[in-house]
């Protein structure tokens, strides 16, 4: 096969998902994020029965939870992509078959990605019970899927990255789960980031910060999808380079350490 064929990646990325979604780990991820944003629903809307939050600011709050949440199981998957392999003594019998290196990386990138998708859908209902009357649900659930599939994406390569470095699997997760929270608790400050040129490009630079703003510059704000798009670099940015890197440095990241062999 060509390095790099869509056949051969597709192979891997329909063999990871498999694995992902009937070995039970997917279910499991996706059942304890239904449990929290069932959990968030519930007291949005009873903030909303005591006018604490209108409509907007409740699916703007959910909506955000919700993708930073489906984000952060998505990270943990691809960060157990590559280093969960090498410890599961998995890995060599991978790179025994004549599948290119940037195939394995990708295939790997499209099936944790595929835990994102599933998490959206899981938002959805809650989404369309918070928005009842009024005309926004639909375009929410756009914006949300548009932003949350970049930023998705880009720290699913990230955490491929993580992975191929790390010398433990708890490495790796401890690693991918220390830069997502650091990425994403300046999101949950009470207002946000005071305000101020140098704390708008601290949120502007922050990929995780800036995607969420977007959001709800757009949903809170009634700003058009086009007037802030400078928001949305940093997460487009993140995607290309974790990517790039990903797929340009396969063969040296995608590897057994010394003395690791299949158990």
């Amino acid at each position: 096969m060509k390095e790099g064929s869509p056949i051969s990646a597709r192979v891997v990325a329909a063999q990871e998902a498999r694995d992902l979604w009937l070995s039970g780990r997917a279910p499991v991820l996706l059942f304890a994020f239904s449990l929290l944003v069932s959990a968030i629903t519930y007291f949005t809307a009873i903030d909303q029965t005591l006018n604490f939050l209108e409509h907007k600011e409740a699916v703007n709050f959910t909506l955000q939870i919700a993708v930073g949440v489906g984000v952060l199981v998505t990270l943990v998957v691809s960060a157990d992509g590559i280093s969960g392999e090498r410890e599961r003594g998995t890995l060599e019998c991978l790179l025994l078959t004549p599948v290119p290196r940037r195939s394995i990386v990708l295939g790997k990138l499209v099936a944790a990605l595929s835990v994102w998708f599933g998490a959206f859908v899981v938002t959805v209902p809650y989404i369309w019970v918070l928005g009842n009357g009024i005309s926004l649900v639909a375009g929410a659930l756009v914006l949300a899927l548009t932003v949350g599939t970049v930023l998705a994406a880009g720290l699913a390569a990230a955490g491929l990255l993580i992975s191929s470095v790390s010398g433990s699997n708890k490495a790796s997760l401890a690693i991918s789960l220390f830069v997502l929270l650091a990425l994403f608790a300046p999101t949950q400050l009470p207002g946000g980031l005071p305000r101020g040129w140098f704390f708008d490009v601290l949120t502007r630079a922050n990929p995780v910060a800036s995607g969420l703003h977007y959001v709800g510059l757009v949903l809170v704000g009634g700003h058009a999808w086009t007037r802030d798009l400078g928001y949305l670099v940093s997460p487009v940015v993140l995607l290309v380079l974790a990517t790039a890197v990903l797929t340009g440095w396969s063969p040296r990241l995608v590897r057994l350490f010394p003395g690791v062999r299949a158990a």
